[in-house]
């Protein structure tokens, strides 16, 4: 009796437990998706519609911009501006990007537009002209503008650029 114990308990030993009941693939449910936020890495050029008033589209691209995780600015220039190219040339080649890829810049021509953009406050001596809009799309009165001609430009905008950003 005492061997036909033992060899029970040697056989019971060495079962195998219960395979794992597997759900077809019919019945399992697929992970909700999960939403990636990185940071931008590239100045956004937003051309401005030719027509139309300024503030309101401003305030809505500001909007956008802000659901986006942008910073924007209204940047006016025009294609005569030697700056002015340089500058847009410059960001978009993402020469800029190290520093203000998570900017927008909503572009207007000042030969085109320069009569709707007082309306509403976007006016300056020179361009290009660099301005923070309120959430009302008007201009805040806070700027940078003008540079200097020839390959120093964009190097010499850079540095007032990056203050114009840190004001609050």
């Amino acid at each position: 009796m005492a061997k036909l114990l033992a060899v029970l308990m040697i056989v019971a030993c060495q079962r195998q437990a219960p395979a794992a009941v597997v759900a077809p693939v019919a019945d399992v449910q697929p992970a909700a998706p999960v939403a990636v936020v990185t940071a931008p890495h590239h100045i956004d050029l937003v051309s401005a519609p030719p027509d139309g008033p300024v503030a309101p589209y401003i305030a809505a691209e500001l909007a956008r911009a802000k659901t986006d995780g942008r910073r924007l600015l209204v940047y006016v220039g025009a294609t005569w501006c030697e700056p002015c190219q340089r500058f847009h040339n410059a960001a978009k080649a993402g020469q800029l990007d190290d520093v203000f890829g998570d900017l927008r810049l909503v572009e207007f021509d000042l030969d085109r537009d320069r009569d709707r953009l007082v309306v509403d406050g976007y006016h300056s001596e020179m361009i290009p002209l660099l301005a923070l809009p309120a959430t009302d799309g008007k201009s805040t009165g806070r700027g940078m503008q003008g540079s200097i001609k020839g390959d120093g430009a964009v190097a010499q905008m850079r540095p007032r650029l990056q203050a114009l950003l840190a004001t609050p």
